[in-house]
C-alpha cells in the first residue's frame, strides 16, 4: 500500500508506480514534471503504433520508461491517468481498464467528464480507486499556480493524499469538486468563450482579410481578441470539440451566445436605440453590478496592450478611416453577445474566475470587464453598432459563424468540427508564428500583472 504521504523523495521501493496512458501534449507536460521532480516510476504508453517513436522521443528522460500499450501500464501502475480525447475515452477504457492493478487508484484528464465517469464506471474493475483530474489550461501554459480539478468519485481520503502529494511537482492550485460540478463549470467558463473566438476567426477567414493589417485590430482590447484567436486555431481541433459536443452543459451555452448575437445585430439593423441599450445596460448591471471598486482590473493599460499588436497603430490624428489613418469605431459586438449571453442564462463569470478560470477565461472576462465597466466605452461600441456602418460586413459574418457553430455542435458530429475548424485555421496559418509568439508574451504579462485581482 502506498503511503499517502509519499514524496519522490521517497525511497525507490516507496514510490507510486505512476502510468500515463496517452502522451499526447498533456500527458506529455505530465510526464516531464514528474520526472523532473524525481519520481522515479513513470511508465507510458501511446497507441501501439506509436511505440518506437515514443521510445525514441523518450530514451534519455530518466525515470520514464515506455511501454507498448496500457495493458503494460495498467498491471504495473498505482496511479493511472488516461490522457486521451474524451471522443474516444469510453474505447480506451474499455480496452486496458480490465487490466487495472487491483487497489490502484486512476483518473482522466479528459476537458469533458459526463463520458469518462460513464467509461469508468462501467470498465474498472470495483476493486480500483477512481481520482480524477484535470489541468485547466493548454500544454503551453506553465502549470504553476494554474487551477488543477480533482475528484473523489470512489475511493478514500487517503487515495486523494496520494494524488495530490504525485501531482504537486505541478504546483497548479487543487480545485475539489465532482463530475457534474466540473462539467457546468468548464461550460461556463470555456464553452461559449472558446465559441467567441472560433467565430471571429471563421468571419474574418470569410472575408478573406487579416483586419490588423489595414489598420483594424490593433489597439486594446482587440489585440487581445486577434492574439487568443489565433491561438485558438493554432492548436489542434479536437482540443475543444469534446468540450462542445460531449459537455451536457455546453450546448444550450453556446446556442444562447449565437442567438443574443443575432438579436443584438438585429436591434442594430433596426436602429433600435432604446431597445439595444436597454437590453445590453441590463446585462451589464446582471453580470457586473455596480461593482465595489476593490478588486483590481484584468487588463493591462491600453499602452501595454499595443506591444502585443500583429499590426501596426495608425496615427491618431486624421481622421474616420483605416484609409485615411485611423480605424472606425467597433461595435464590439461578440462583446455585447457575450455579456448578454451570460446575463440571460444567469452565469456569474467572476465567481467562476476565483473558482476554477483559464487563461484565456480570464482574459476574455478582462476584455468584456474593459468595456462594460467604462460607461464612455460602452457607449461609443453602442453607439458605433447603431450608427456606424464600418464594421457592420463584418458584424454580418460574426453573426452567421456564431450561428454556424452553434448548428455545426447541435449536430454532436466530430467530423463536421473538424472541417470546419480545420478550413478557418488554414487561413490564418501563415501567421501562427508571430501570433503565438506575441499572444504568449501578453498572456504571461496580463496572468503576472493580475495576479492579486
Amino acid at each position: 500500500m502506498i503511503s499517502p504521504d509519499v514524496s519522490p523523495d521517497a525511497p525507490l521501493e516507496a514510490q507510486p508506480a505512476i502510468g500515463l496512458i496517452g502522451m499526447g501534449a498533456m500527458g506529455s507536460m505530465y510526464a516531464k514534471y514528474l520526472a523532473a521532480a524525481g519520481w522515479k516510476k513513470i511508465y507510458v504508453c501511446d497507441m501501439p503504433a506509436k511505440y518506437e517513436a515514443l521510445k525514441e522521443t523518450w530514451k534519455d528522460t530518466p525515470n520514464i520508461t515506455v511501454l507498448k500499450d496500457g495493458h503494460l501500464v495498467s498491471r504495473i501502475a498505482d496511479w493511472i491517468m488516461y490522457s486521451v480525447e474524451a471522443e474516444y475515452i469510453e474505447r480506451v477504457v474499455a480496452e486496458y481498464g480490465p487490466s487495472t492493478k487491483v487497489g490502484a487508484i486512476v483518473a482522466g484528464q479528459t476537458s469533458v467528464k459526463a463520458p469518462e465517469k460513464a467509461a469508468f464506471e462501467k470498465h474498472l474493475p470495483e476493486d480500483v480507486h477512481i481520482v480524477s483530474c484535470h489541468s485547466l489550461h493548454g500544454p503551453t501554459v506553465s502549470p504553476v499556480s494554474q487551477p488543477l480539478v480533482l475528484i473523489l468519485h470512489r475511493g478514500t481520503s487517503d487515495s486523494l493524499r496520494v494524488v495530490e502529494n504525485i501531482l504537486r511537482p505541478l504546483q497548479s492550485r487543487y480545485v475539489y469538486m465532482s463530475y457534474e460540478e466540473h462539467d457546468i463549470v468548464t461550460a461556463n467558463t470555456q464553452a461559449v468563450t472558446h465559441a467567441a473566438f472560433l467565430s471571429m476567426g471563421t468571419a474574418w477567414a470569410s472575408e478573406f482579410t487579416y483586419p490588423w493589417e489595414h489598420g483594424y485590430y490593433v489597439k486594446g482590447i482587440e489585440i487581445v481578441k486577434v492574439n487568443i484567436m489565433h491561438r485558438i486555431y493554432s492548436n489542434k481541433w479536437h482540443v475543444y470539440a469534446g468540450l462542445a459536443i460531449l459537455n451536457p452543459s455546453a450546448r444550450a451555452q453556446i446556442d444562447q451566445y449565437a442567438r443574443s448575437a443575432t438579436e443584438i445585430f438585429k436591434l442594430m439593423l433596426a436602429a433600435d436605440d432604446v431597445g439595444l441599450r436597454t437590453r445590453l445596460y441590463r446585462a451589464r448591471d446582471t453580470v457586473f453590478g455596480s461593482g465595489d471598486g476593490k478588486r483590481k482590473h484584468i487588463l493591462l493599460s491600453e499602452d501595454m496592450l499595443d506591444k502585443f499588436s500583429l499590426g501596426k497603430r495608425p496615427p491618431t490624428d486624421t481622421t474616420l478611416t483605416p484609409i485615411e489613418g485611423r480605424a472606425p469605431a467597433n461595435s464590439h459586438l461578440s462583446l455585447l453577445a457575450m455579456v448578454d449571453c451570460w446575463a440571460k442564462l444567469g452565469i456569474q463569470p467572476f465567481v467562476h474566475l476565483e473558482l476554477a478560470a483559464t487563461p484565456i477565461f480570464r482574459l476574455w472576462i478582462g476584455v468584456a470587464e474593459y468595456l462594460f465597466r467604462s460607461q464612455e466605452r460602452l457607449d461609443a461600441a453602442l453607439f458605433a453598432a447603431l450608427y456606424d456602418n464600418s464594421h457592420r460586413s463584418n458584424d454580418m459574418e460574426f453573426v452567421i459563424a456564431a450561428r454556424g457553430w452553434s448548428q455545426c455542435i447541435s449536430f454532436g458530429s466530430f467530423d463536421l468540427y473538424k472541417q470546419r475548424f480545420q478550413e478557418t485555421a488554414q487561413f490564418f496559418q501563415p501567421r501562427f508564428d508571430d501570433a503565438t509568439k506575441l499572444g504568449s508574451a501578453m498572456i504571461q504579462a496580463i496572468m503576472e500583472s493580475s495576479k492579486d485581482a
